[in-house]
């Protein structure tokens, strides 16, 4: 399989090229406008130099069988059209747009023609969060919280309470006919933002504070007078009586303790069977994020 990977930052460095690099009949090509970075990495991926490309016309001249987008959020769309055009299934990181009309335009292409689209909400494929799918959830608790970075809303809420919505629809054990939000947000930036879904017998909250004590995940799962928690994707605390603690093994990989590696391979393995990909569902997180974005907006100081 050739696999384009596009946009060689952070996050790409870091989780997803150790994970594509050690899987077996992959190609991978890299595609990055800067190539300092591009020949740093390569070198230390061990990509040869034929497989290293400055410009996406280059990379799509190659004949991808998939493509990784891993570029800033705001050429999302331009790249996304590319590859959904050029008949390439594609995975791209958190969101798809940071508008929701972009968002929308590219999950109709994509379906229009019958390309695989899908975004990465790995959370779904962490151990200790999938596991929390098959607990008693009559009441969901998640705050990801981090130190001095308060930030404008509608980058704050799509590159990162993204994740916190996104895992809340997940979890929640039916449809959701209530949605409240409250945020503070002082000379436009966002300080703070909690969301409360609920529904018939249940309800899931979320919470991010950025100018909290400690950079934190924590998420909460409880009902039937039991409760699961899960402490920075890492340590499942069952709560029953007394807590039982159960923690990532010291061999166990960053990428798979976080979902990345089980994601990644979920979408090849959709791949390489011809299975065509909808991004339908993760829209709709989209959608609820635009409302996040629009209710921070109207509670602004």
């Amino acid at each position: 399989m050739k696999i384009g990977c596009i946009g060689l930052g952070d996050i790409a460095q870091k989780a997803y090229l150790p994970v594509l690099t050690a899987q077996p009949g992959v190609e991978l090509h890299l595609q990055t406008r800067t190539p300092a970075t591009l020949a740093r990495v390569a070198g230390v991926h061990h990509v040869p130099d034929a497989h290293c490309h400055t410009e996406l016309d280059a990379l799509l001249a190659q004949g991808l069988d998939a493509a990784f987008v891993h570029a800033p959020t705001a050429v999302h769309p331009e790249i996304v059209t590319r590859l959904i055009e050029a008949g390439v299934p594609t995975y791209v990181d958190k969101p798809l747009a940071y508008e929701l009309a972009d968002s929308e335009r590219l999950v109709r292409l994509a379906e229009d023609r019958g390309v695989s689209l899908a975004v990465g909400f790995n959370r779904r494929y962490a151990p200790g969060y999938a596991q929390c799918a098959d607990h008693p959830r009559d009441l969901i608790l998640m705050q990801k919280n981090r130190v001095g970075l308060p930030e404008d809303p509608r980058t704050l809420v799509l590159d990162d309470f993204i994740h916190v919505v996104d895992t809340l629809r997940f979890l929640v054990p039916g449809p959701v006919d209530d949605v409240g939000v409250r945020a503070r947000v002082v000379d436009g930036l966002m300080e703070h933002v909690v969301l409360q879904l609920a529904g018939d017998g249940f309800t899931a909250i979320g919470v991010m504070n950025r100018l909290s004590g400690s950079t934190e995940e924590i998420l909460e799962v409880s009902g039937q007078d039991s409760k699961r928690q899960v402490v920075n994707l890492a340590d499942v605390i069952d709560h029953k009586g007394q807590p039982t603690v159960r923690r990532r093994g010291d061999w166990v990989p960053v990428a798979r303790q976080r979902g990345i590696e089980q994601v990644v391979l979920a979408f090849l393995d959709a791949v390489r069977a011809g299975q065509v990909l909808s991004a339908r569902d993760a829209l709709a997180t989209h959608e609820l994020c635009e409302r996040v974005v629009l209710a921070a907006q109207g509670q602004g100081a």
